[in-house]
């Protein structure tokens, strides 16, 4: 009994590594990605050939390891919902950051935890307690801190700021829907199809701009961001990501997902030599409050497979 407790505290400490990871990857990634387009690659081009190299990499590791894709049949209607949830999640990324600023992007992202909690608890997948609630207020103010901090003003633009709350929306349907699916079938999988599927209609969207890109105006330094944009925020944290939401649930992974714009102010202070804030630094530590006062939540048991 001992020994089944202390292997359950292992993977849900585990887990909080993985979204650690996860989360970190994902600040540095919007340094890299924001460059990448600063140098002249355009939005949907970007983000539909990122969304292709990434899916065929994931597909590629996901038949080497189980020798195929597919999903049982019960499992196609809610997959089909989670790729138009996902295809509509980076429509509302890509454009609310060209049309609002980051200390609002990151006031509305920070309302992230509150939707996902509403639409797990709404979906019978999770229940919160009073604690959870509590945590993610002290989370929200650590959001709202860390943007003041940062000095950028807040946007008056109402199509961006729309943009950005479909954004943490949408992120947040996803990850509670994909939970079920996680009961009986490994994140790599679920990846594989999810990314494969979003990737055409992004295509489809982004033919004019992949038309008109010019590539060969690049240069090498896009190209390694590039890369690391495909490897490490899509490729490596949806296997850590899902695989954690599997062990800890969608409602305190998406606690972590607040760190984000802290973690980024930390990056541009090593990596750009950017002062960081009395301000940030305390909104900091609300974030890394809100985690910790967190209740692992309670998850109905899953159903037997068929």
């Amino acid at each position: 009994m001992i020994r089944a407790v202390t292997v359950k505290r292992v993977r849900r400490s585990a887990a909080d590594g993985m979204l650690l990871a996860t989360v970190a990857l994902w600040a540095l990634n919007f340094t890299v990605s924001k460059y990448i387009l600063d140098q002249g690659l355009r939005p949907l081009a970007y983000s539909s050939i990122r969304y292709g190299c990434a899916a065929l990499v994931v597909a590629a590791i996901t038949l080497a390891l189980e020798g195929s894709l597919r999903l049982a049949r019960r499992d196609v209607p809610l997959g089909v919902c989670c790729v138009v949830v996902l295809f509509l999640n980076q429509l509302c990324f890509v454009y609310a950051l060209s049309f609002t600023t980051a200390a609002t992007a990151a006031l509305l992202f920070g309302t992230l935890p509150i939707w996902t909690a509403l639409l797990a608890r709404g979906t019978g997948i999770e229940r919160q307690s009073l604690r959870f609630w509590l945590a993610t207020l002290l989370s929200f103010c650590g959001v709202a801190l860390v943007a003041v901090g940062a000095g950028g003003k807040l946007s008056s633009d109402l199509k961006g700021d729309v943009l950005a709350l479909c954004g943490a929306i949408t992120w947040s349907a996803y990850s509670v829907a994909i939970a079920p699916l996680m009961r009986r079938n490994s994140p790599f999988r679920l990846s594989s199809v999810f990314l494969l599927s979003v990737t055409v209609p992004l295509l489809i969207v982004g033919s004019h701009q992949l038309h008109e890109q010019d590539f060969g105006q690049l240069d090498a330094l896009v190209w390694v961001g590039f890369a690391f944009a495909v490897l490490g925020p899509i490729v490596l944290t949806n296997f850590l990501w899902f695989t954690a939401i599997g062990r800890v649930g969608p409602s305190r992974a998406a606690l972590f997902a607040n760190l984000q714009p802290f973690l980024g102010a930390v990056i541009a202070l090593v990596v750009l030599s950017e002062p960081i804030s009395a301000l940030q630094i305390v909104g900091g530590v609300l974030l890394a409050g809100g985690i910790l006062l967190a209740p692992r939540t309670t998850t109905p048991p899953a159903p037997d497979a068929d």
